[in-house]
C-alpha cells in the first residue's frame, strides 16, 4: 500500500495488508486523516533511541513481523518509552516496547480474562496471579507510520501488573480500555530478529527483566554436583586402605655425596597424603635429607628436603632446648600407583666442644660438664684453660671460695649437671658418632575430607550468594513500584 500525502506530495509506502485509518507522512510528519485525505496535526519525528524503522521486517518466535507504526510515550518530564507497532501476514497484531534498554513482547488479549483482586492490587489470568506494579499516566510525546485505529494524544493511563518474566498491561484512554500480555525479551533476541547492528544500553532492572540465570535450576545442578562429589568420596574412602608403606633406616655413610634409591612400595586405592617421618639422634647439632617421591609409571617426580636439628644447654639459670630429633611433612594428593624414593643425606659432625652446653656460671665465664665416671670438668671460657675434679665437694667449695657459687641452689644446681662425652686429651673417652643413621617412615594417610568439605561449603556459599543476589535483584526491579512486596529503604 503507498499513500501521496496531500501536503507535500511525498509518496508513503508500507508493505502491509491492512485496513488503515491515519498514517504520518515520513517527510512533513502531518497526521493525514485518510478518509479525507487531509492533516489533522504535525507530529514530533520520533528520534532519540529508535532503532527500528517503519516497514523494517524481523522475525520473532518463527513469525514474521513487519513494522508498521512508531510511537514514544512520555510521562512525567523525562521520562520515555517506545513503542513499535507490529503485524504479521495474517494481520494479527504485536508489539514491542523498550525503556531503558529492556525490551517486552506484547499481544492484545480479552479483557474479559482478566480478573482483578484485592482492590485492584492484583490481577489473575488463566489461573495465574499478577502484582499489581505501577499506574502510569502519559501521553503520546511523538510518533511514525501507519495506524488501524485513530491516535489519541490525549492523557492516557497504563495500570500494570507483574509476576516475574511476564505482565499485564492495561492501556485506559478516552473510551478505550485495552489488555495485552507481555513477556520480556532479550535485546539479543529482538537484535538477530531484525538484524540492527545496535541496541540502546541497559539502565537499571526491568519491569519483566529475569534474573542473570535460572535459580531453581542452579540449586537442582548444584544438589546434583554435591551427591555426586559425596558418591565420588564415598567410593574413594571404602576403596583404600590406610597403611604403613615404608620404612627404613639409612646410614648417613652410604649416602654420602651420592642418592640411594629405596626399595619400591605400591599405593592402591583413591588419591591421599603421603606423610613421612624423618629422624635422627642429633645432640647438639643437625642432620638434612633430601627425599625424592618417584611414580614409576609416569617418571614423575616430588622432592622436599628437610632439616632435623635439636640444641639445648643451660644459661643464665636455665635449662633450655630447642628443635626436635625428628621432622614430619607431607607429599599432598599422592595418587594410586607403584612408587619409591631418592635419599640423599648429610650431618653435622658431632665432635665438637661439649662446654658449650655446659653448665654456664659466673655470667659464662666459666662452663662446667661432668662425665661418667663422677669428674667434672670446668673450663675458663676466657684462657680455655681446663681444670678437672674428682671429687665433688672439693669442686664446690673452690666454686664457693672464688665467689663463683653464693646461692645455696646455685650448690644444688651442680648435682644435676648433665653427663657430657669429654674429649681423649682430658682422659675421657669420646663416641664420635652418636647419630650415625637416620630413619624413614612413610605412612599413607587417610582421605583427607578437608576438600570434600571446601567444595561442600563453597557450593553451599555460591547458592546463598545467588539466593542473596536474586533478593536484592528483585528489590531493585520493585524499587519504582508503590506496591512492591520487598521493604524500600
Amino acid at each position: 500500500m503507498h499513500y501521496t500525502c496531500p501536503l507535500c506530495k511525498t509518496e508513503n509506502k508500507i508493505d502491509a495488508d491492512f485496513q488503515i485509518t491515519e498514517y504520518i507522512c515520513r517527510s512533513c510528519s502531518n497526521l493525514i486523516d485518510i478518509t479525507k485525505n487531509t492533516s489533522t496535526k504535525v507530529v514530533k519525528k520520533p528520534i532519540e533511541n529508535v532503532v527500528l524503522e517503519i516497514g523494517q521486517k524481523g522475525i520473532v518466535d518463527d513469525v514474521e513481523y513487519a513494522v508498521t507504526g512508531i510511537i514514544i510515550r512520555k510521562y512525567g518530564t523525562n521520562i520515555f518509552w517506545r513503542e513499535y507497532y507490529l503485524k504479521d501476514k495474517k494481520g494479527e497484531d504485536a508489539f514491542l516496547s523498550e525503556s531503558d534498554g529492556h525490551w517486552v513482547f506484547l499481544h492484545s488479549i480479552n479483557g474479559m480474562d482478566v480478573k482483578k483482586k484485592l482492590n485492584g492490587k492484583a490481577a489473575e489470568l488463566h489461573g495465574k496471579n499478577y502484582r499489581w506494579y505501577e499506574t502510569t499516566e502519559c501521553y503520546i510525546h511523538a510518533a511514525a507510520g501507519f495506524f488501524e485505529n485513530k491516535l489519541d494524544f490525549g492523557l492516557a493511563t497504563y495500570r500494570e501488573y507483574v509476576n516475574a518474566t511476564q505482565m499485564i498491561s492495561q492501556e485506559q484512554s478516552k473510551g478505550s480500555n485495552e489488555y495485552f500480555f507481555g513477556r520480556h525479551i532479550s535485546k539479543y533476541k529482538v537484535k538477530k530478529a531484525f538484524n540492527i547492528q545496535n541496541l540502546p544500553n541497559y539502565s537499571g532492572v526491568g519491569i519483566v527483566q529475569p534474573f542473570y540465570f535460572n535459580f531453581r535450576q542452579t540449586i537442582n545442578i548444584m544438589a546434583i554436583t554435591a551427591l555426586l562429589i559425596c558418591l565420588v568420596q564415598l567410593y574413594v574412602v571404602t576403596s583404600r586402605t590406610n597403611k604403613s608403606v615404608f620404612e627404613q633406616e639409612i646410614n648417613f655413610t652410604d649416602v654420602k655425596d651420592k642418592e640411594m634409591v629405596s626399595k619400591s612400595f605400591e599405593l592402591s586405592g583413591g588419591s591421599a597424603p603421603l606423610k613421612v617421618d624423618v629422624s635422627s639422634n642429633v645432640d647438639n647439632s643437625w642432620a638434612n635429607v633430601g627425599l625424592s617421591l618417584v611414580n614409576e609409571s609416569t617418571n614423575e617426580i616430588a622432592y622436599t628436603s628437610k632439616d632435623i636439628e635439636e640444641y639445648h644447654g643451660y644459661e643464665d639459670g636455665e635449662n633450655w632446648s630447642e628443635g626436635s630429633k625428628s621432622s614430619e611433612f607431607n607429599f599432598c594428593g599422592v595418587a594410586p600407583g607403584k612408587y619409591h624414593f631418592l635419599i640423599s643425606a648429610e650431618k653435622e659432625s658431632n665432635i665438637s666442644d661439649p662446654f658449650k652446653s655446659g653448665y654456664q656460671i659466673d655470667s659464662g665465664n666459666y662452663s662446667v660438664i661432668q662425665d661418667g665416671k663422677g669428674y667434672f670438668y670446668m673450663k675458663d671460657n676466657k684462657t680455655s684453660q681446663i681444670t678437672t675434679y674428682s671429687d665433688k665437694i672439693i669442686f664446690k667449695n673452690e666454686l664457693m671460695g672464688m665467689n663463683l657459687i653464693k646461692e645455696p641452689k646455685e650448690v644444688q644446681k651442680i648435682d644435676s649437671i648433665l653427663f657430657y662425652a669429654v674429649p681423649t686429651e682430658y682422659n675421657y673417652v669420646v663416641n664420635s658418632d652418636t647419630n650415625p643413621t637416620v630413619k624413614i617412615k612413610a605412612e599413607w594417610l587417610p582421605v583427607s575430607f578437608w576438600n570434600f568439605a571446601i567444595v561442600i561449603i563453597l557450593l553451599i556459599v555460591f547458592v546463598g550468594a545467588c539466593y542473596l543476589g536474586r533478593k536484592i535483584f528483585e528489590s531493585s526491579k520493585w524499587l519504582n513500584s508503590s506496591n512492591s512486596p520487598y521493604p524500600q529503604s
